[in-house]
């Protein structure tokens, strides 16, 4: 064989290597910066650009994606010890020249934390008011779609500013009273007795602890690799503490059934998502939102757990699209009538 096409084979050999090794290396090493890099990469290439806003000395981490437009812009608010990308599943769903906004809650990922900050649900919702007269997102009213302990502040949020919101979707929402106990809350109770309150099942400390964790929230069983899961850990673990005080916050008196409290001044259109099987917030709280809103459609997605965004994205995405077309419909019907 000649000699330059030798090492021609060498040289590409070597090149193709070398970015294998680093993903082996990253994958056993430093599996939590392998998981960094698979958001960044999923993030480019949904097309879904990272910015930050600033209110006084406080700032606010986001995403965005396309323009406001014609139809109202969607701005998204993610659960307890998530962050703005767990929606890039959702998001992967939705037409590209839809304008979306998904910001990092008070204290999460990019978004200031402050001890001195007020994390309870009415301090929270205030400070993404903040965030949405930063960015001005309010000149026009817009969609607000909320999960979990986003689906709380979410709620609330439409409560107190509607002049902001046109409609809302709201995905297992915490905030609710709740007739049957979820496996979740009984688990809660049990810690409570024992006093073992720093074990709280939703704040990890193990690849064990996160494999618990992902089963509570999801129906749907993910095989996930030790070291994936040891990544998972890996990111969480220096925003424990924070974690710890932020829980005992929205489960305080004054938080824990806020969307409860408020839901009466809730005028919107409002759309309720839910997972049957779900085992964190029990799925009879779709109930007690169907009796309190005029005007809110409920859909309870069969063989689903919490994780709603991550077991059913597409199913999801449609439901969103569907409700904000039927709006739509209605709102030039009585344009015409």
């Amino acid at each position: 064989m000649d000699l330059d096409v030798l090492n021609m084979f060498v040289i590409a050999g070597g090149t193709l290597a070398i970015p294998i090794l680093a993903f082996v290396a990253s994958f056993l090493l430093w599996p939590s910066a392998l998981i960094r890099i698979y958001y960044w990469y999923w993030r480019r290439a949904l097309g879904m650009q990272v910015r930050y806003a600033n209110y006084d000395d406080y700032q606010f981490c986001y995403s965005y994606r396309g323009r406001p437009g014609y139809r109202p812009s969607i701005l998204m608010l993610h659960g307890f010890s998530a962050h703005k990308d767990m929606w890039l599943s959702i998001v992967k769903f939705l037409p590209k020249n839809l304008h979306l906004v998904c910001v990092d809650m008070p204290g999460h990922e990019g978004t200031t934390r402050s001890d001195l900050d007020d994390y309870s649900i009415s301090g929270q919702a205030k400070r993404i008011r903040q965030f949405v007269e930063c960015i001005k997102l309010n000149r026009r009213p817009f969609h607000l779609v909320g999960t979990s302990m986003g689906g709380n502040v979410a709620g609330v949020y439409a409560a107190q500013y509607p002049e902001d919101v046109c409609s809302l979707t709201l995905i297992c929402p915490a905030g609710l009273p709740s007739t049957t106990d979820s496996k979740f809350i009984k688990q809660l109770r049990e810690l409570q007795e024992s006093k073992r309150i720093d074990r709280i099942p939703l704040i990890p400390s193990t690849p064990e602890e996160m494999a618990d964790m992902l089963k509570l929230c999801s129906y749907v069983r993910f095989k996930v690799p030790q070291q994936i899961l040891q990544g998972l850990v890996d990111v969480r673990i220096p925003h424990n503490e924070f974690y710890r005080k932020l829980f005992l916050e929205i489960v305080d008196e004054k938080s824990r059934h806020s969307l409860h409290e408020n839901m009466s001044k809730i005028k919107v259109p409002t759309q309720v998502i839910w997972g049957k099987q779900d085992q964190v917030l029990d799925v009879s709280g779709a109930s007690v939102l169907a009796s309190a809103i005029p005007d809110c459609h409920v859909y309870i997605l069969e063989n689903c757990g919490h994780s709603v965004v991550v077991e059913r994205p597409r199913k999801t995405a449609n439901l969103i699209l569907e409700f904000l077309a039927l709006l739509h419909s209605i709102d030039n019907n009585k344009k015409q009538a």
